[in-house]
């Protein structure tokens, strides 16, 4: 009886560990995630770090060449940033040629706040020995680039610049002046601080802004460690931009008249809000988005016809931008690389991956991505950014996240958002930037180095995990 039972117990266990061992079979990390602090439970999820992905190797990967491009499968060279499709696969073409993939971090830049500009005095004395030192720092853990809000001039000057980019906007701009007829407040504003969540488009008062907020890229024009340019931030490309225009606009505004000529036109009579279908909104919404493509690319052009332009950072799901093709069709033709923020996921989704480069047939960078670790100390109750418990746990998200996006061919760089943590006493700088652990290194300007030292693992096999996942008997 006694043996009965012994094997009835070992029946049950064997059925419990082949259960665990079909949800996880490589024995991947399990990840413990929140998606906010309110939330009381804690989700788990898989974390495919290189050294669980079977059948990889590590290997040593080709050198570098001063911007941390491969020094391998040289193609003609035009004498700035690039890209280009091979095999299938899009890459970044450096100055001399050479493929090249972004691995950045944003707002790399000296301290902001009191507090921190105190310590970057008392640990580096000067923002050039900190340019210097910190630089060197990224380059050791496998990054060759500073992403958007970055210290572009003071890194322009270094012994040997990471690769830049830079943001300029006219949009944002222009909404500052344009509040101001609205006493300084809109009476309906979405989360960004557009009235009725539209970006004035058709303003004209806008198209001066355009002018005078790129014409100051003009210095850049030359400088061959400039990626290119982003212009805004996140702006609110709704799919649903037709309605508001026509209900929330008064008649005389610039916005509403060319909605309703836009419709009319469309549907050959004078037509209303009753008249309007699904794939008008779609339609108008790549209309929309491409009056704002076409005055933007125009002066980007003008006053630097040299360097890419990497799109306005989009970011929001659920009917708007990143699941509207009509949008991705009109970025094609006019980004050379479109800019992606990504947050409230845990790795990006491969079939979006593929619909935005299928829409759009352009490669993609993902300029915004970050988790916050609860053992930083801080409250991390801001930012779009999920929460995990520890720095080790930020590393394995990040190898996780880049494996799936180096699995995309569309892919050609990302930027974790960002350098340094929040100072949770900055109370210069608005909510979302308050109080969490965004950065690789804290507001005393250490490091964290268990998410570094994971970052680098990741960072350093980029090419080859790359070969890996294309053609491991055939190199690129």
């Amino acid at each position: 009886m006694m043996k009965y039972k012994l094997s009835l117990i070992g029946i049950l266990c064997l059925i419990f560990l082949t259960h665990l061992w079909a949800q996880n079979p490589v024995n991947y990390h399990l990840v413990d995630v929140k998606k906010s602090k309110e939330d009381s439970v804690w989700l788990q999820f898989k974390a495919k770090t290189l050294d669980k992905i079977p059948n990889f190797k590590f290997k040593k990967e080709p050198i570098l060449n001063q911007y941390g491009s491969w020094k391998v499968n040289q193609v003609q060279a035009s004498g700035f940033f690039t890209t280009k499709q091979i095999d299938g696969r899009w890459w970044i073409i450096d100055p001399e040629g050479y493929p090249f993939i972004h691995k950045a971090v944003a707002v790399f830049r000296p301290g902001s706040s009191d507090h921190q500009k105190e310590m970057l005095k008392q640990k580096y004395q000067t923002e050039e020995r900190w340019r210097e030192e910190e630089v060197a720092m990224l380059r050791s853990y496998g990054f060759n680039g500073a992403g958007s809000w970055s210290a572009v001039d003071l890194l322009r000057a270094a012994k040997q610049p990471l690769v830049y980019t830079i943001i300029i906007s006219p949009m944002g701009n222009y909404r500052e002046e344009h509040i101001k007829r609205f006493g300084g407040k809109y009476k309906v504003a979405g989360w960004q601080n557009y009235r009725f969540d539209l970006a004035m488009v058709f303003d004209s008062e806008f198209d001066v802004h355009v002018e005078k907020a790129i014409k100051e890229i003009v210095k850049y024009k030359e400088d061959k460690y400039l990626l290119g340019y982003y212009t805004d931030n996140e702006l609110p490309w709704k799919t649903d931009a037709l309605d508001i225009h026509l209900t929330q606009l008064a008649k005389d505004e610039a916005g509403y008249i060319a909605a309703s000529n836009w419709l009319n036109k469309r549907k050959g009579k004078t037509a209303g809000i009753e008249d309007i279908t699904e794939e008008d909104r779609l339609a108008f919404s790549g209309y929309y988005f491409e009056t704002y493509m076409q005055k933007v690319t125009k002066a980007i052009k003008k006053y630097d016809p040299n360097h890419m332009y990497l799109g306005c950072r989009f970011n929001q799901q659920n009917r708007q931008e990143l699941t509207n093709p009509e949008i991705f069709k009109v970025a094609g033709k006019y980004m050379d690389i479109i800019s992606i923020n990504h947050y409230r996921m845990w790795e990006p989704d491969s079939l979006q991956l593929q619909n935005w480069g299928k829409w759009s047939g352009k490669p993609f960078l993902i300029t915004e991505w970050y988790t916050k670790g609860e053992d930083s100390g801080l409250k991390n109750t801001t930012g779009a950014g999920w929460i995990v418990k520890t720095q080790l746990d930020r590393g394995y998200f990040y190898q996780n996240f880049v494996n799936e996006l180096i699995k995309s061919k569309n892919c050609v760089g990302w930027h974790w958002f960002t350098y340094q943590d929040n100072d949770p006493n900055n109370l210069k700088v608005d909510y979302s930037n308050r109080d969490s652990n965004k950065g690789i290194v804290d507001s005393d300007f250490n490091r964290y180095q268990p998410l570094l030292k994971q970052m680098k693992i990741m960072n350093d096999n980029v090419y080859n995990l790359i070969k890996f996942y294309d053609n491991p008997k055939k190199d690129i």
